[in-house]
């Protein structure tokens, strides 16, 4: 004999329709109006039924709850009603009777009712309704549930919660989206069944494509398993929708190998579903001044990613940075991102510090596998691009041969992308077309000009436009350069080290332009250049040296800045010196007071270091 608290009791959720009610079965209702033959009562909002007078038990008043039995359900889908009273019973919800649609199915189900399980990637509430955006296995689609204008739907579910949405699907500007009719939040057994289906999936549709390098190169064939490793991660971060903040040099190379990756990852990000415009506020590159993640970078990122996060409901994102990461230099901002639990994947040719692995998910280096950097960042970021998505691999083939020229790579790869590309680029052109990066760079300062680094890396289809933006950056960079070189080349200073080094020293601050093209890293190569063409038979090293910096250069001198660097940190206390870059191109900084001793201490090392005579 079933006692009466054993009684069952059922809710009907918003998803149900007519099939999922049973007759004998007891459901709790809402009193939705009167007749002079019953009450009507619904049993969600899709579904209502009549009780009819001689059936009623108690007096109500509209929206008042009812518990009522279902006695028959009628040819023309009506639904007769008796109230029932019991004092104590238990509830069961009543799901819609259906198997899980796929996110990526979504189109081919507009106008009907699904029902789908993921987990939650974003919340955003407007001024309207709450947007979640939804992962699962296949892709990522929004729910829009609403409450009442500008007011949080289903405040109980948090980002990452896994949960079960029933709703209608619709086009809404040619976006899939679900009209949320119900939305719980899935817990236990439930929860962690669609957490590893979907981990699963996940894992499965980010491992990268087995393709070829685009050139032969013992160095990227060792380095190969590393950038599949930073490829994959980067493929998940896209999958399940977490932002991706790209950090690189703001030079040529620097910014060939970012473009790549941008190019692979918003490509996805359009492929992969979402808004329309989720490849913009999803992916953002930003320039840094410095060859390395410095502090005011990584809090430029973290306050707009919590801003996101507070606003939007944006995941915290993956930090991927390129031509930079790998040195002492980036340790400050990497145990910060730590705090923030940010991941971070590095993809560099400087050369590396040990201790920034333990802050890194991934780190493709040359000099890991015996290279160096002769490998350019504009090489690796396109490479782990077409990892990233085949599909754009034709459209960035030319830019490892521009970060090569752009570089100065000596490596034999430099020569294999040139010759891949020849047909449509030269070499003079691929010259050009870096040192109209640099140039356009300079004015952007810390803005991305996506669009028109696109147009100069001839990504955007209008060749004309492209020759023409070249041709007229270009123009504008030799004449400032000429005339920066003008007021600088009488000033130099010249020493031969006991060595055998000739060294060029030029003081950029008081014997060059400031504020212009080009700044005193570059206008240092651009003297270093004419040296060398003067001194061809000799190593040479050219400083250029500001009041508390100092910008190497050099040819045939076998020195490590790093090293060097750190050396005179020890040696002179007080001196306030950091720094570093590649083994023989780099720079160091020193506080203002301490310039002569820190300059003769790095002198006299420089002095002291081997020296190969060029051929």
């Amino acid at each position: 004999m079933q006692m009466e608290d054993d009684v069952k009791v059922y809710r009907l959720s918003p998803g149900c329709d007519l099939s999922d009610v049973e007759v004998g079965k007891t459901y709790i209702g809402r009193v939705q109006g009167f007749a002079n033959f019953g009450t009507f009562v619904q049993l969600n909002d899709r579904i209502k039924g009549l009780v009819h007078k001689s059936n009623a038990k108690t007096n109500h008043k509209e929206r008042d709850n009812i518990l009522v039995k279902v006695l028959n359900i009628r040819n023309n889908g009506n639904i007769d009603l008796e109230e029932v009273t019991i004092q104590v019973y238990t509830v069961e919800m009543v799901e819609k009777k259906s198997t899980a649609v796929r996110l990526a199915d979504l189109r081919s189900k507009v106008g009907r009712t699904v029902r789908i399980e993921g987990e939650i990637a974003q919340i955003k509430q407007t001024s309207g309704p709450t947007i979640f955006t939804i992962v699962d296995e296949s892709g990522t689609e929004n729910a829009a549930a609403f409450v009442e204008a500008g007011v949080r739907a289903y405040p109980e579910a948090e980002l990452e919660d896994i949960v079960r949405i029933v709703g209608e699907v619709m086009l809404r500007n040619n976006q899939v989206q679900i009209e949320v009719s119900s939305l719980s939040v899935l817990a236990g057994a439930d929860a962690e069944e669609v957490r590893e289906r979907i981990d699963r999936a996940l894992d499965e549709r980010a491992e990268p494509a087995d393709i070829p390098l685009l050139v032969e190169s013992d160095v990227l064939t060792r380095l190969r398993p590393e950038m599949r490793k930073i490829a994959r991660i980067i493929r998940k971060a896209v999958f399940t929708s977490q932002p991706i903040i790209l950090r690189h040099h703001a030079d040529a190379d620097g910014i060939c190998s970012a473009v790549a990756i941008e190019q692979a990852v918003t490509s996805l990000i359009r492929e992969s579903g979402g808004d329309f415009d989720a490849d913009y506020f999803l992916f953002k590159r930003a320039p840094s001044k410095a060859p390395f993640y410095e502090i005011e970078d990584i809090v430029r990122d973290l306050d707009y990613a919590l801003k996101d996060h507070a606003r939007y409901g944006q995941k915290m994102p993956l930090v991927l940075l390129t031509d930079n990461g790998s040195t002492e230099e980036d340790l400050p901002s990497l145990k910060m991102s730590k705090v923030y639990q940010l991941p971070i994947v590095v993809i560099d040719h400087h050369h590396p510090d040990e201790i920034v692995d333990q802050y890194l998910a991934g780190h493709a280096n040359p000099y890991h596998v015996g290279g160096d950097f002769g490998i350019t960042a504009g090489m690796l970021g396109t490479e782990v691009a077409r990892l990233i998505n085949p599909a754009i691999g034709d459209v960035i083939t030319h830019l490892p041969a521009v970060a090569a020229v752009g570089d100065r790579s000596e490596a034999e790869e430099r020569k294999r992308y040139l010759a891949l590309v020849k047909d449509r680029y030269t070499e003079d052109h691929c010259k050009d077309i870096a040192l109209s990066l640099d140039y356009l760079q300079f004015w952007l300062r810390f803005n991305d000009g996506r669009e028109l680094v696109k147009d100069l890396l001839d990504l955007t289809g209008n060749p004309d436009r492209h020759n023409a933006m070249v041709a007229l950056m270009v123009e504008g960079a030799n004449a400032a350069i000429e005339d920066q070189m003008s007021a600088c080349m009488p000033h130099v200073q010249h020493r031969t080290l006991a060595n055998g080094a000739e060294l060029f020293l030029i003081d950029v601050e008081i014997h060059a332009h400031k504020f212009t093209f080009p700044p005193p890293g570059k206008t240092s190569g651009e003297v270093h250049d004419r040296l060398v063409k003067k001194h061809a038979g000799s190593p040479v090293v050219t400083i250029g040296i500001g009041p508390d910096f100092a910008v190497l250069r050099s040819r045939g001198v076998m020195m490590n800045i790093p090293r060097m660097v750190r050396e005179l940190r020890d040696e002179l206390p007080g001196g306030g010196i950091s720094g570093g870059g590649h083994l023989v191109v780099g720079s160091i900084k020193f506080v203002e007071g301490m310039r002569d001793e820190v300059m003769e201490g790095l002198i006299q090392k420089i002095s002291l270091v081997p020296v190969v005579p060029p051929e």
